[in-house]
């Protein structure tokens, strides 16, 4: 990483957010498509555009100056509410697991999703609500029970591959790592909680009903009873 940050000017210029909405897992992937022309800077939203040059916009939650990303955020989403942690995603996948139920569940069996296919959907309802229209790759499918588990990624794939269209569906669940938390995790307590690739930057609350602390200090965990606010 220290090599690859020297000799790509397109890496130093980013915010080492990995956010996913370039389209890119993280922006080191990003930086490398940009430097190969591959794909153009202008896809980081989190850039400010003034000719050929770029500079990161300023209050970005990775630009201020020292800490973690929760520090840098002062354990506060976009809307000023207050969260307890951030729920990372697994280092060898392409963004955030989530577990869905379509709201016709019918249609996992009609559609045949199956393991790497590119979807997308909208979580609505009490489980989530959340606003934004959701990309991903299916990891897995369970065609008589209706259950999808996906990745959710940015837009650029389905935009340029195709994709299957879910509909409205129901956030069932999340796994992912907590590297970096202000209160003690605990199994069976519910907790306001940030993605660390959501889009919005707004706080979700769930239920803790699986942990495990793993030998570096962080936890593998499941999220269950969604919601935003």
């Amino acid at each position: 990483m220290e090599t690859k940050e020297i000799q790509s000017k397109t890496f130093n210029s980013l915010p080492k957010l990995d956010c996913g909405i370039c389209g890119y897992r993280t922006c080191e992937e990003f930086a490398v498509a940009v430097d190969n022309s591959e794909t153009s800077l202008k896809l980081c939203i989190h850039l400010k555009h003034n000719g050929n040059e770029a500079k990161t916009i300023p209050n970005c939650i990775d630009c201020k100056d020292a800490g973690t990303v929760g520090e840098k955020m002062g354990w506060k989403d976009h809307l000023k509410r207050d969260f307890d942690f951030i729920l990372d995603c697994f280092g060898n996948e392409p963004g955030p697991r989530e577990t869905i139920l379509p709201y016709n569940p019918a249609l996992v069996k009609e559609l045949g999703v199956k393991k790497g296919d590119v979807m997308i959907g909208r979580p609505m309802g009490m489980s989530c609500g959340c606003p934004i229209t959701h990309c991903g790759v299916v990891t897995d499918s369970d065609p008589r029970n209706g259950v999808i588990n996906w990745c959710v990624t940015g837009p650029l794939r389905p935009r340029s591959e195709g994709f299957i269209d879910i509909g409205y569906y129901v956030a069932q669940g999340y796994e992912g790592l907590i590297r970096e938390s202000k209160e003690k995790i605990e199994l069976g307590r519910r907790y306001w909680f940030m993605p660390r690739r959501c889009m919005l930057q707004w706080r979700h609350s769930g239920l803790v009903n699986a942990v495990t602390k793993l030998p570096d200090g962080s936890y593998k965990v499941r999220i269950e009873g969604l919601f935003i606010g």
